[in-house]
C-alpha cells in the first residue's frame, strides 16, 4: 500500500470516526516529536491490537458495556 494510499483510507476513517477518545488517540499518535518515545510506543500497540480485535470479531455488546460502566 502506498502513503497516499494509506493517507486517503485514514482520512476516510477519521470522518466516519465519533469517538472523542479514539480521535485524541489518533491526534496524539501524529503528534509525534511532541510524544515521549514509550508512550508512542504504547499508544501504537493498543491501537493495532484494537484494529486486532475488531477484524477478529472480538466486540463488546451493549448489555456487556452497560454492565462493566456501572460497575466503576
Amino acid at each position: 500500500m502506498s502513503t497516499m494510499e494509506i493517507k486517503i483510507e485514514l482520512l476516510q476513517l477519521i470522518e466516519r470516526e465519533k469517538d472523542m477518545s479514539i480521535m485524541e488517540a489518533i491526534r496524539t499518535l501524529l503528534q509525534k516529536n511532541s510524544l515521549n518515545p514509550m508512550l508512542k510506543e504504547k499508544l501504537t500497540e493498543r491501537a493495532l491490537k484494537s484494529e486486532e480485535d475488531i477484524t477478529e470479531g472480538r466486540l463488546l455488546g451493549k448489555e456487556e458495556i452497560q454492565q462493566r460502566t456501572q460497575r466503576i
